[in-house]
């Protein structure tokens, strides 16, 4: 039995399933694995799904790691609750992403997903549960879970269990827009939960003035006191006690040297060279995303148009260096933004280049090497997220850039609250003011670019991912 668990829908380790039959392990990384690592493996155990069909040959042979659990949930229950849901439900709902004329439906195709998500979580809380030794501290994960800790507190009262949101949390008024049963069932999911974690007060603070619920049967009254002694939510259900969820902040930064490290290996040494042939001595715009619709690359691609087209003392003097990886392809609405990337790419390239100038260079493929030779390259980094939990590119690149850079910001990003004092900060929407700031960016004077990305990369790495994981497994711990 363990005393430390882990849930999450991704896990730490991955099978490939080999023509021959043969199953191979690869293992990530992150602050969840760095984290644990400062447990002892017999004492804890993570709990994930299986992703893959190796993941799940490996689950029907057996095949395990030390600590690691996969569920081998069936893939049309897995796709309703993994697509159907959390994807195309719950992260358009805490990004405000709805096209509101058109979206949502909620329609018993939605009503049918929903149980699928449902058995999802039933799934982890009932693994959970047979895991758990005596108190055991839980910590759930994401989105993807939400409904877990309402279960699994039903099935273990004894267990200290926590959950922390990676993603924004959607404002009352926006959740109103789901059905008031399904708003009700998650709120009450996520309060099973001794404490709740946040990126950001923003984001904390959302949850706890929407988690006012009178319905059922229950109540449940969120508390922001001025003194801020105690944030959260006092709670009661009919033939329950009355309980209390604690709510908190912990902004996950970066491990300095590891990140450094990775980004002087070889081959980002390689890929470094070949962007420097490319860019020349003129100076980089640097931004590194997937095509995820929160994080607005169209916007800050027109920014950059609108900084060639007023400024032209800038052609020929600067490159934008735009990694936009590919995101959640199975769904029409981010294939057809990934291609409206690209195209615009090509317009600016089209309009403004030359024979030996080409103003954007896009690189759609997942490719984390020439991501990193890109940071170390950064005069600017463009950051502008409509709404994101934190977005840690924006602490990554200052740790990396090699002469120091500027940080062009938006409002929306998680990392906002700690890096505005020495951003340049922009809103998500205002194509205009994004172009002024780039503009201001490149104009800045080397030692003050300097000196502010000094301070951008200790606000970054103030909360490296091991700290982050162990400071919440200690306050669940002691509470």
């Amino acid at each position: 039995m363990a005393s430390v668990l882990v849930a999450s829908n991704r896990g730490p380790v991955s099978y490939a399933l080999a023509a021959d039959g043969t199953l191979s392990a690869r293992r990530g990384g992150g602050g969840l694995v760095s984290g644990l690592s400062a447990v002892s493996s017999e004492d804890s155990v993570w709990v994930c799904a299986a992703l893959s069909d190796g993941d799940r040959e490996a689950v029907r042979r057996g095949v395990s790691e030390p600590g690691v659990r996969m569920l081998a949930v069936e893939p049309a229950v897995y796709d309703d609750a993994y697509n159907g849901i959390a994807n195309s439900v719950l992260w358009f709902l805490h990004h405000h992403l709805w096209d509101i004329p058109r979206e949502p439906v909620f329609d018993a195709e939605f009503r049918r997903r929903w149980e699928s998500y449902r058995a999802y979580n039933r799934a982890f809380a009932e693994e959970l549960a047979a895991r758990a030794a005596e108190g055991a501290a839980v910590l759930v994960q994401d989105y993807h879970l939400a409904l877990v800790p309402g279960q699994l507190r039903e099935l273990r009262p004894d267990l200290r269990i926590g959950h922390f949101t990676h993603t924004p949390w959607v404002s009352p008024e926006y959740a109103r827009m789901l059905p008031q049963d399904i708003r009700e069932e998650l709120v009450w999911g996520m309060l099973g939960a001794d404490e709740l974690g946040f990126h950001t007060w923003g984001w904390a603070s959302a949850f706890i003035e929407g988690a006012r619920v009178d319905g059922a049967g229950g109540v449940a009254e969120g508390v922001l006191p001025a003194d801020a002694s105690w944030r959260g939510v006092h709670h009661h259900r009919a033939g329950g006690t009355a309980r209390r969820t604690r709510v908190a902040v912990h902004p996950l930064g970066v491990d300095g040297d590891e990140l450094r490290a990775l980004a002087h290996r070889p081959e980002v040494d390689e890929r470094l060279a070949g962007l420097r042939a490319e860019v020349g001595d003129r100076m980089t715009i640097v931004r590194v995303d997937r095509t995820e619709l929160s994080k607005n690359v169209v916007r800050g691609m027109l920014a950059y148009r609108e900084l060639l087209r007023e400024r032209p003392e800038w052609h020929d003097r600067v490159v934008h260096l735009a990694s936009a990886y590919p995101s959640r392809q199975d769904l029409a609405v981010y294939r057809a933004y990934t291609a409206a990337v690209a195209e615009l790419a090509e317009e600016i390239n089209a309009e403004f280049g030359t024979e030996d100038w080409q103003p954007v260079l896009l690189s759609v493929k997942d490719d984390f090497p020439r991501s990193l030779a890109a940071y170390r390259m950064a005069d600017v980094a463009l950051i502008n997220p409509v709404r994101d939990g934190m977005n840690l590119v924006a602490k990554e690149i200052p740790v990396v850039s090699e002469s120091g850079c500027v940080l062009v910001l938006s409002t929306g990003a998680g990392a906002y609250d700690e890096l505005r004092e020495d951003a340049l900060t922009v809103s998500p929407y205002d194509v205009s003011e994004t172009a002024r700031a780039l503009h201001r960016a490149l104009t800045m004077p080397p030692s003050e670019r300097t000196d502010r990305s000094k301070r951008l990369a200790a606000a970054a790495t103030a909360l490296p991912p091991q700290q982050w994981f162990l400071k919440q497994l200690e306050a669940l711990r002691e509470d």
